[in-house]
């Protein structure tokens, strides 16, 4: 049997791996919504400072990751989608192979969170590895147990089962996943109305600026620049340009968050929702976040020289200006949506 996807797939090139293994899903069924949409209706967007012991440093730009206390951007996009969305995880792998064959084999897509460390065509470092990366399996051959794996690319991938079982089982650190799978109930599926826009940029909007700790927000923002200069009083040279370059890929395009740290995707957003609000003010807010998107390219391009120097410590020094300056720009923005929404 020849591997091929489902009928009704299409593969589509889509920014970030999250809001595009969604998009592939409610593609499949009929759901005419964008990207950006997505990323906007279920409050995805966010800044963390994150650094644990024993791990590069990171800067995230999502928001509504599922942590304790949010529902997780999955299962809110449902929510003002009319789409009833369940998030699956289980420390079995019978139990999460049975289940995933039982949806491959009624033709449904799946999406799975995956260590991206185990698919082999990501060209990675051999001890890399990250299970917060979301795809799509939207083909299988039951002769071979093949799979074709939807990605943000517009090609598929074919992936041996046993490597997509190791990728859903990994226990590496960060965000080991757990074998995770969602289940989608279209059957009331709906369009987001105008309050569903308004309340999810004011959840951003809150978060960003009354962040629950100090490195979220808008004061992540800053403290992340006064912590950045002090990186190379704790890690060798090898470890700064791992740091930088960790850096540079979490903000940059290539790293699956549309470019500018997610800004570019919520600046469309904004546009899309100043039409469904009928507010044209929402196009300049709009503009705004693309501003301050070309202004984390900046900090990526810098942290991306700093991963090419041998000591990068010079470039590190560089990076607390142009943070500041865009806490600034952010904390203006939040504050002008807040007062629109």
């Amino acid at each position: 049997m020849a591997l091929t996807t489902f009928e009704g797939f299409r593969s589509l090139e889509t920014h970030h791996c999250v809001t595009g293994s969604v998009l592939h899903i409610y593609d499949f069924h009929q759901c005419d919504i964008s990207e950006e949409m997505l990323l906007g209706i279920g409050s995805g967007l966010s800044f963390i400072y994150w650094h644990m012991k024993g791990m590069a440093p990171m800067f995230g730009g999502r928001g509504n990751v599922g942590r304790p206390g949010e529902e997780g951007l999955e299962i809110t996009i449902g929510r003002r989608t009319g789409v009833r969305v369940e998030k699956h995880t289980t420390g079995s792998s019978s139990k999460a192979e049975k289940a995933l064959l039982e949806l491959l084999e009624n033709g449904q897509p799946v999406m799975l969170n995956v260590d991206m460390g185990f698919l082999p065509y990501f060209d990675l470092p051999e001890d890399y590895h990250f299970g917060g990366h979301a795809i799509v399996v939207c083909g299988y051959d039951p002769s071979s147990k093949d799979v074709l794996i939807a990605d943000r690319d517009a090609d598929l991938h074919p992936v041996a089962w046993e490597d997509l079982v190791k990728a859903r089982g990994s226990k590496f650190k960060p965000f080991p996943p757990q074998n995770m799978w969602f289940t989608f109930d279209f059957s009331k599926k709906r369009l987001p109305r105008a309050e569903d826009i308004r309340e999810a940029i004011l959840d951003v909007c809150t978060y960003m600026l009354e962040g629950p700790i100090s490195n979220i927000g808008v004061r992540g923002i800053r403290k992340a620049a006064q912590l950045v200069p002090q990186w190379s009083k704790s890690m060798d040279a090898e470890t700064l340009r791992w740091s930088c370059f960790n850096s540079f890929i979490f903000i940059d395009a290539e790293g699956g968050t549309g470019g500018g740290l997610f800004r570019y995707m919520y600046g469309r957003f904004l546009a899309e929702a100043s039409e469904i609000l009928g507010d044209p003010k929402l196009v300049g807010l709009s503009k705004n976040m693309k501003e301050i998107g070309d202004h984390w390219q900046e900090v990526a391009a810098l942290f991306k020289r700093g991963s090419k120097m041998k000591d990068p410590t010079p470039i590190l020094s560089q990076i607390p200006d142009p943070l500041m300056d865009i806490a600034n720009l952010e904390e203006s923005a939040w504050n002008a949506l807040q007062e629109r929404t």
